[in-house]
């Protein structure tokens, strides 16, 4: 009986040896070195929004869909703010995710409605595009980040950018959302990041002329670390205007990950199709380890 007891204990020490040497739950030990980011759950976060059809501001899937970023926020945690506003007659909304302590945050952000009109489509250019990387892919990206990243060691902040996706439409300009927000933020964030089409499978991300090289230089040497050279290219090739701007107009450090070597932009064939889990995956990755760099130890 002594015996088995004896043996018990011992195989209870040997298996809690394991689990902290593994990591078991984050923050014991060592921090981990394998990613929890999940390329094919956020790929069926892209399929999810497709589902619902096309998201362009104010159209009832876009509704539906605001309701699917706060559910899975407060699923995992984190405190949902919502910023609303008319434009044109039309509600605009900002969803917030906040997670960690006080202090200045790190911004990671995404647009998640959808262009109404396919203007560069050749076939039918007044349809709404189904925004499966422009739109879906970087808001897929954010939620899984809601997941893997917790828990949080400081101040992150995931924003869901309304109203980018419209500009040159019926007097509409590019990025409603994220100036707004912008604009009215009295917190200096440390940094922002914004994600733009980062899902195509064939995933290309060169350096954006208007955002903060330093801080896209932190991004870029993370992605390095971890043998993704081949998608982030250390090249300036763009200069885009995008949800990133209104924060650098402020004099904040801010960058924007963008693949805009897309055939299927603004057309009708911007379907899930065309969005690989692995490029989510990569960028997910970066990501998150590079909000784990940037993190405080825990005290």
């Amino acid at each position: 009986m002594r015996k088995a007891v004896l043996l018990a204990i011992i195989a209870l020490v040997v298996l809690a040896s394991v689990l902290i040497w593994a990591g078991w739950g984050r923050g014991w030990g060592s921090p981990q070195t394998d990613s929890t980011f999940d390329g094919q759950r956020a790929y069926d976060w892209v399929t999810k929004q497709c589902d619902l059809g096309p998201r362009p501001t104010g159209s009832e899937a876009h509704r539906a869909l605001k309701q699917l970023i706060r559910a899975a926020l407060q699923e995992n945690g984190w405190q949902v703010e919502s910023q609303t506003f008319s434009h044109q007659g039309i509600e605009v909304e900002n969803i917030t995710g906040k997670a960690g302590g006080i202090g200045r945050p790190i911004i990671i952000g995404a647009h998640y409605d959808t262009r109404p009109q396919a203007d560069r489509d050749p076939d039918n250019p007044t349809a709404p595009i189904p925004g499966a990387n422009d739109g879906a892919s970087g808001t897929a990206v954010l939620l899984e980040l809601a997941r893997a990243l917790q828990p949080i060691r400081q101040p992150v902040w995931l924003v869901f950018f309304d109203a980018e996706d419209r500009g040159e439409i019926a007097g509409w300009g590019w990025s409603v959302g994220a100036r707004y927000y912008a604009q009215h933020l009295d917190t200096e964030p440390q940094a922002v990041i914004v994600v733009d089409m980062i899902g195509d499978a064939d995933l290309q991300i060169y350096l954006e002329a208007n955002s903060t090289l330093a801080l896209c230089q932190e991004i870029w040497s993370t992605a390095a670390e971890l043998g993704y050279s081949d998608a982030f290219i250390q090249r300036t090739r763009w200069s885009i205007i995008d949800d990133h701007l209104p924060f650098i107009e402020r004099g904040w450090p801010a960058c924007l990950l963008i693949d805009f070597d897309y055939p299927y932009w603004h057309t009708q064939a911007d379907t899930p199709d065309k969005v690989s889990p692995e490029s989510l995956q990569r960028v997910g990755t970066v990501l998150e380890r590079w909000v784990e760099k940037r993190s405080k130890p825990l005290r």
